[in-house]
């Protein structure tokens, strides 16, 4: 890998406008999951992308922004995706369910195992990606969820006096059973009954603990 690569500079930022962005941003993802930020060249994704290496940093100056804002770009897809039922008037308890099944969906995903692992690999070399990663992806969504509890609680629906450790425990509570299972390689395939039965879990522990 040549210095350019390995450039993490600071104070840098993404240009977002062009019509290949999308294009730089579909092959820099294939690329950062098969080969890790380490492994992952900018040549290797400037030939994915089908775009030169000049184009590639017109967008980006460094690698890690474009790892960032790969992983930012899925996470608040996925964001969106879980709260999207809360806009079409469905049942609060509807929603969070259709929400933590698109959750754990994710999670098991081979994108957010891929994030996953980079994050850890990296961390003891570049600790900033981990923190960036988790700011601009996981708490973006953590965010989302406060907004859905504050509403509940207006409502009447829900009584929560710590929204950010309601939202915290909900996440937590789509991860229990499978995540560990998932990480320390014990199942690698789950089926969708039991998806359904930890994200009915999440949703009655939810109500049950703050349950107007």
């Amino acid at each position: 890998m040549n210095a350019a690569d390995r450039q993490l500079g600071a104070g840098k930022v993404v240009n977002r406008r062009g019509r290949k962005f999308d294009q730089v941003l579909e092959g820099a993802r294939q690329v950062f999951m098969a080969e890790g930020f380490d492994g992952a060249s900018v040549d290797d994704i400037a030939k994915v992308a089908e775009v030169s290496k000049a184009t590639l940093y017109a967008y980006f100056p460094d690698k890690k922004l474009l790892f960032l804002e790969v992983a930012k770009t899925e996470c608040k897809r996925q964001a969106d995706a879980c709260f999207d039922l809360l806009q079409e008037g469905v049942p609060l308890r509807v929603a969070l369910l259709g929400g933590a099944q698109q959750m754990i969906r994710f999670l098991l995903s081979d994108f957010a195992q891929g994030v996953f692992r980079i994050c850890v690999a990296e961390s003891e070399r570049f600790p900033e990606l981990g923190r960036d990663f988790y700011t601009s992806g996981p708490m973006m969504a953590r965010d989302r969820l406060v907004e859905v509890f504050r509403d509940a609680n207006a409502d009447g629906s829900l009584h929560i006096d710590d929204l950010e450790l309601a939202a915290d425990q909900f996440a937590e509570l789509c991860k229990a059973d499978i995540w560990p299972r998932m990480i320390f390689g014990i199942t690698r395939d789950f089926t969708e009954a039991e998806i359904a039965r930890v994200a009915q879990g999440a949703v009655d522990m939810i109500y049950a603990r703050y349950g107007a």
